[in-house]
């Protein structure tokens, strides 16, 4: 196997540290752990457009508050 070396800081490393299983699992294997268990969503073209739109309404001002909103569903916040 080639090996490579990678910059990261001393916190970062210890969160790999208390993601080993046992005490001489490889960091390779850990890194591959988490890599596997990650859900890699891509958004859809409608998805990033639904989201560029959210944000043009914000920044044009059309906002509701959770109040009215939750009014409006019958919602009662506590």
């Amino acid at each position: 196997m080639e090996k490579t070396t990678i910059q990261i800081n001393q916190a970062t490393l210890e969160r790999l540290k208390q993601m080993k299983n046992f005490e001489r699992q490889s960091y390779d294997d850990v890194l591959n752990n988490l890599l596997d268990n990650t859900d890699e969503e891509v958004l859809s073209a409608e998805e990033i457009t639904e989201i560029q739109q959210g944000l043009e309404d914000i920044k044009k001002g059309k906002v509701s508050s959770i109040e009215s909103v939750a009014k409006e569903l019958g919602v009662k916040l506590e």
